[in-house]
């Protein structure tokens, strides 16, 4: 007898449709094919065991499973679930008539106890757009599948459930959840607040120059400026997430198994990988694909500290998902673009001992010695930087004083006024949303300058020796400054401004 089981097969943060057939025929033999790795082959030792335990069992006959499409690789213990119902259904130890309704998901434990599994938010939504009546998985996974609406979502934690509820008509707890009020309640908590911050009033106003504009930064400062505390306190000052910004978040820790009890990722991700982490680990890939760190920190913020001590090579491969804001990961039989849209903050020492240059200072680094410490960072990858800020450390005076400094709050709403003046600025555009992400097009439409803004700008690339590289990033750090300020017209006052956030810039600059 021929049964069909539908399953799900993550391919990158998409989910594609496997149906499991189970044909149960004369003969001995057990016999798993459609391309399955490791994982699912070990599927029928545990299958075996969870079936007897419950008081079933897998016929002595010929059973062949076959998992299509047969040329996509299915990975994973997932499929235990849908294989387990597949032979039972062939066997004819269960009715049938239901499974074709349900896409169905899960780990089995040798007492038939249900497991969670990776990707259950691309599932339900495959199972969706598919026409699934509903989806069936570990309950561990249900409030994160329960998300989508129109489709009913069961969670499950044991095997015999299931089996009573395909055989029996037992009714399965059904999840309901609300992603929009879900998604308001806990938008706005953070641990982090720009109040706890004492002195480094200039650090704080480039942080929020940053956020309202999308762009790039990095401080330079000596060891206890402070410049950690100030990268963890950026996502505090973002724009809230908007719903389909938290879904699309969501689907790619969903992937990679790391989401929290919530079921929705409702603040931007900050994430701050150690130095030592590889190239594959930052942007993605693998015998197995699975997102790296820059892809986890979609729309968010993706935090390097110490930057000189991640190797080259890892830092060379941030070039292209910097500019695209995608990263694709190509092998000889497929190709997986993950979304990568992420703020870089990076912070540095200025020299090998940690501190500015200063004669006068016994631990001092030479200047050659720092000269060869900032060229560690290629010049393409600090072209995609668009402030560079010098960090000092605070004095006792600022540090002893009790009172608080402006909170994240008061910041983040006069970031978002400026985001709500980039976001009309750009409705015609599709794929420009802030300032950072504008080409040389948009910067000569958007960012046209009076002649004595930009004879001043002349004069001063000029004067401190700034580089080329430099005049687009002055220009669109200028845009956001106008855009805060709520003006329409960049002025000299905003130009001055941001070419103070082009310290690297200058030629023959030793901190």
């Amino acid at each position: 007898m021929l049964t069909k089981v539908y399953g799900s097969a993550v391919f990158g943060i998409e989910a594609t449709t496997v149906v499991v057939e189970v044909n149960i025929d004369k003969g001995i033999g057990y016999h798993l094919v459609g391309l399955p790795d490791n994982a699912i082959k070990e599927s029928n030792f545990r299958i075996a065991a969870a079936l007897l335990n419950n008081g079933y069992k897998v016929p002595g006959k010929k059973i062949t499973i076959n998992m299509a499409p047969a040329d996509l690789r299915k990975e994973g213990s997932a499929y235990d679930l849908p294989i387990a119902l597949g032979i039972l259904a062939a066997s004819g130890q269960i009715k049938s008539d239901l499974l074709e309704h349900y896409l169905i998901m899960g780990e089995l434990s040798l007492d038939g106890g249900l497991q969670a599994v990776k990707g259950a938010l691309p599932i339900a939504l495959n199972a969706r757009d598919q026409g699934f009546k509903g989806l069936i998985m570990p309950k561990e996974n249900a409030k994160e599948a329960a998300i989508v609406k129109e489709l009913e979502v069961y969670g499950v934690d044991e095997l015999i459930k299931v089996i009573h509820f395909f055989d029996k008509d037992v009714p399965l707890e059904r999840f309901h959840v609300d992603p929009d009020s879900l998604f308001d309640e806990n938008q706005f908590h953070s641990d982090n607040d720009f109040a706890d911050v004492k002195g480094q009033e200039s650090i704080k106003r480039c942080m929020e120059i940053a956020a309202a504009g999308g762009h790039n930064i990095i401080m330079i400062g000596p060891p206890g400026a402070g410049k950690t505390m100030l990268a963890k306190r950026l996502p505090s000052i973002l724009p809230p997430m908007t719903l389909n910004e938290a879904l699309e978040t969501t689907k790619i820790h969903s992937v990679v198994g790391k989401l929290a009890s919530t079921g929705l990722i409702h603040q931007r991700p900050f994430r701050s990988p150690h130095h030592t982490i590889s190239d594959v680990a930052l942007v993605g890939g693998g015998s197995y694909p699975q997102p790296g760190e820059i892809s986890l920190s979609h729309n968010g913020v993706l935090f390097l500290d110490e930057l000189p001590e991640f190797k080259r090579s890892v830092l060379e491969v941030l070039r292209q998902p910097l500019e695209d804001r995608e990263v694709t990961i190509s092998r000889a039989r497929f190709t997986i673009t993950y979304p990568s849209s992420f703020m870089l903050v990076a912070s540095m020492n200025p020299s090998p001992s940690g501190y500015f240059h200063d004669p006068d200072n016994l631990m001092n680094s030479s200047a050659s010695e720092i000269q060869r410490y900032l060229s560690r960072i290629s010049g393409p990858l600090l072209d995609r930087i668009d402030i560079h800020i010098e960090v000092t450390p605070v004095p006792f005076e600022k540090l002893s004083e009790e009172r608080k400094g402006e909170g994240s709050a008061a910041i983040r709403k006069r970031v978002v006024a400026a985001r709500e003046i980039q976001t009309g600025r750009f409705c015609e555009e599709s794929t420009i949303h802030y300032n950072a992400q504008m080409n040389t097009k948009q910067i000569r439409k958007y960012c046209d300058l009076e002649s004595h803004a930009l004879k001043m700008l002349q004069q001063a690339m000029e004067r401190l020796k700034l580089s080329a590289r430099a005049y687009d990033r002055i220009l669109k750090v200028s845009r956001t400054i106008a855009d805060l300020a709520q003006e329409e017209n960049i002025s000299s006052e905003h130009i001055l401004e941001a070419i103070q956030y082009r310290s690297l810039d200058r030629e023959g600059w030793l901190g």
